[in-house]
């Protein structure tokens, strides 16, 4: 066996192949082709991001035609059956095209960066598991051209909402979401076989980043719950097109069964766009804080528990549809044992700053705009926890607004400071300070006046997923779809900075940043296309 190995090369022989590739035999394909076949995991990670801030602007333009319908009782801008498309579509788009792919980007990108390995574990199922996205996205969006419309039924797409009484173009919706599906379990698979095959000599588990880590665990969750969307998607498919009765009480099914599925792939699923957004945020903070990160360990075994947690969580979502009382009481007590591993990352975060020389940085100011709002989105969601309070709160704007301060300035904050963080590893340049500054505030004001009104709106009773509101409703409403506009364009001014950041700006060092440890800074800035052909040299005392 040993015989057919090739000879093991040396240093210098191994960074003159890996570094000549582009020049020797292998000439790299030009234009669009180079995009198409890459394997390098750095332009995969840049087709991830890019393609996520598409969807991100197209699943905005659909949030802001339900906001602009809102805007007052008795408008009317679009039909009924287009605003619940509009709904349904905003939240698809924003959950599995828009955040769930921009994370994977920051994982490609700085993974093998974080913990020295010259490229993804499996170079050319990375690029397949890209390429998969803007067809399932592609067909999605294509079901809104289609006879009856798009998916009318909300982003939990609830049967039978989904199979009985579905527009006909449900059945491409399905298609979509298995192969969206495919592309996350392929893309976790890529992952931990990099973090765990990859890492650079001397590089134990306890050593790496916490952003590797996170990316590690969330890995595991994605391919413990995807296969779980997928059954239900397909017992969907058989409902509607061969008759079964899997979710149709008429043909001796269960509706009720339908949300048993969903949400257990629903709530570890909520963890899977929040747990990447705390391994960012315990990367910036550290650094701009210039001092190590408090409780290294505790935060990777809370992280861990969050993770086997969000499995016994997710009937809180159905509190109302008449579960045993001792199931009741169940999920109430596991959902609130969420807040303790959470709570241990918060405090961790305000211990780290604690005393810190503190410097109020673009990444900073995300970052912190991350733990004050999180956690808002955190206490709200306690409340809804509570199952009695739940049956007052549940579906109406209360839920919006907790679910939007969870995934607005928890989720996409933490992107957004991510991506503030890594430019100056990616572009060789400085994001414009000022510009990104005015980002910064007009993204703050604008998502809290968008949604903390919902609160209020919420508990004085306003349902979701309507396209109109009796006259009590309309303060709160006004106030949030002004915010949602301005939100909305302050985000043009993020795609600014990155087009000025990406053609100049004041030049970066290989350490952008002062306080920042990790193995990419050692790396020149813009990073080359290929790095780490030869081991790093890794010290664990740098790291924790």
């Amino acid at each position: 066996m040993a015989s057919t190995l090739p000879p093991k090369p040396t240093p210098e022989h191994s960074t003159a192949t890996a570094g000549g590739m582009a020049e020797a035999g292998h000439a790299r394909p030009r234009g669009l082709m180079r995009w198409l076949l890459t394997t390098n995991h750095k332009e995969i990670g840049s087709l991830y991001l890019i393609f996520s801030l598409t969807m991100f602007f197209i699943g905005g333009i659909f949030a802001l035609v339900v906001r602009a319908e809102l805007f007052q009782p008795g408008l009317q801008l679009v039909q009924p059956e287009f605003f619940n498309q509009m709904t349904t579509m905003h939240g698809l788009i924003m959950v599995f095209g828009a955040i769930m792919p921009a994370f994977v980007g920051l994982a490609n990108w700085m993974v093998p960066l974080q913990i020295g390995a010259p490229d993804m574990a499996l170079p050319r199922l990375n690029n397949f598991s890209f390429w998969l996205l803007p067809v399932a996205f592609t067909l999605l969006l294509s079901t809104l051209l289609m006879p009856g419309g798009g998916p009318n039924f909300g982003w939990t797409f609830y049967a039978p909402l989904s199979t009985t009484y579905a527009p006909p173009s449900t059945t491409f919706f399905i298609l979509s979401l298995h192969i969206a599906g495919i592309s996350s379990i392929l893309g976790a698979i890529n992952i931990i076989a990099t973090i765990l095959n990859l890492r650079a000599p001397g590089m134990r588990m306890m050593d790496m980043p916490l952003f590797v880590w996170t990316w590690l665990i969330t890995a595991f969750l994605l391919i413990a719950v995807m296969p779980v969307l997928a059954g239900v998607i397909t017992m969907m498919l058989m409902d509607i097109n061969f008759g079964t009765s899997f979710f149709n009480a008429a043909g001796g099914g269960d509706p009720v069964l339908f949300q048993h599925l969903f949400w257990f792939f629903g709530h570890p699923e909520v963890y899977i766009m929040i747990l990447p957004a705390f391994g960012i945020v315990s990367a910036i903070i550290p650094t701009f804080s210039r001092k190590r990160l408090f409780g290294y360990a505790s935060m990777v075994y809370a992280t861990a528990a969050i993770a086997i947690l969000s499995f016994l969580v997710w009937a809180h979502h159905m509190f109302v549809v008449g579960l045993p009382l001792v199931a009741e009481l169940f999920f109430m007590y596991t959902t609130m044992l969420i807040a303790v591993p959470t709570g241990v990352k918060v405090f961790n975060w305000v211990a780290t700053m604690f005393r810190g020389s503190i410097s109020f940085e673009p990444p900073m100011l995300f970052a912190l705009a991350f733990v004050v709002q999180f956690t808002v989105g955190g206490f709200s969601g306690l409340m809804l926890a509570i199952s009695p309070a739940d049956f007052q709160y549940h579906d109406t704007y209360f839920v919006v607004a907790h679910f939007h301060y969870v995934l607005v300035p928890g989720a996409l904050f933490a992107i957004l400071a991510g991506a503030y963080y890594w430019l100056p590893k990616w572009t060789g340049h400085y994001p414009h300070l000022r510009l990104s500054q005015w980002h910064f505030w007009l993204s703050v004001i604008g998502v809290n006046l968008t949604f903390f009104p919902m609160h209020f709106s919420g508990l004085a009773g306003m349902p979701r997923r309507i396209p109109d509101y009796a006259l009590q409703f309309a303060d709160f409403n006004l106030a949030s779809s002004l915010g949602a506009f301005l939100f909305g364009a302050s985000q043009l001014l993020f795609v600014l900075v990155i087009i000025k950041c990406v053609r100049g700006g004041e030049k970066a060092p290989a350490k952008a940043w002062e306080g920042a440890e990790d193995l990419e800074w050692s790396v020149p800035s813009p990073a080359p296309l290929h790095t780490f052909e030869t081991p790093p040299d890794f010290h664990p005392h740098r790291q924790h």
